[in-house]
């Protein structure tokens, strides 16, 4: 098994060279957006990035649960909305033992909120498939990506509006009532976004290269 330090930083680097590039590294796959980031810089990195990560994914869950069919009109932003409490730990450098659970943590309360939100609205299962996929694969891409000292183009996380941008989109389609055509919509644009930084990222590794 690939450990941490290996998988962010490589074999070959030393122990606080490694120990830089994996918390880098958990900075890069949080993909935050331009918001999540505006609202970090913010706090200054003074707050740890787990509590306010674990809060705003809690909130989420909850309203989640409770279904967000019954709420109208605005209210469906809700839950995206209280997911930027995760935002205040954006800035800040991820080096506490369990700060590696921010990343994970945002992309299940992203695909708990886009679920939520297709379902009772009638949005095909197959669009809502594959709008949580090009998220999910996006995710697990960049993480292979690590290992070989590897980001996304500057400007990719802008771009694919971050996870904040994503569900605040996906929200203000539940509540013009175009939830279908949103999650189209932005489905074939990640995929085409984020297929084609991971085709020249992989194959600038091949041509032994880097950005």
């Amino acid at each position: 098994m690939t450990a941490p330090d290996d998988a962010f930083g490589g074999r070959g680097a030393g122990p606080s060279a490694r120990r830089g590039d994996f918390t880098g590294g958990i900075v890069a796959v949080r993909d935050d957006g331009p918001l999540a980031s505006r609202i970090g810089h913010l706090v200054q990195g003074q707050l740890p990035p787990l509590l306010p990560a674990i809060a705003g994914v809690t909130v989420t869950a909850m309203l989640a649960a409770l279904g967000l069919h019954n709420l109208p009109g605005l209210l469906l932003c809700t839950p995206a909305i209280a997911m930027l409490l995760a935002a205040l730990g954006a800035d800040s450098p991820h080096d506490g033992r369990f700060d590696w659970l921010v990343p994970p943590l945002l992309q299940a309360g992203q695909y708990v909120y886009l679920a939520a939100l297709a379902f009772p609205a009638g949005v095909p299962a197959p669009v809502t498939f594959a709008l949580i996929a090009a998220i999910a694969l996006h995710h697990v891409d960049v993480l292979h990506r690590q290992r070989y000292g590897i980001l996304p183009a500057p400007g990719i996380a802008a771009a694919g509006l971050g996870w904040e941008g994503r569900m605040l989109v996906a929200g203000i389609g539940g509540m013009l009532g175009i939830e279908t055509f949103v999650y189209i919509a932005l489905a074939a644009y990640l995929w085409a976004l984020f297929g084609w930084d991971s085709l020249t990222s992989w194959l600038a590794v091949k041509d032994g290269g880097s950005r």
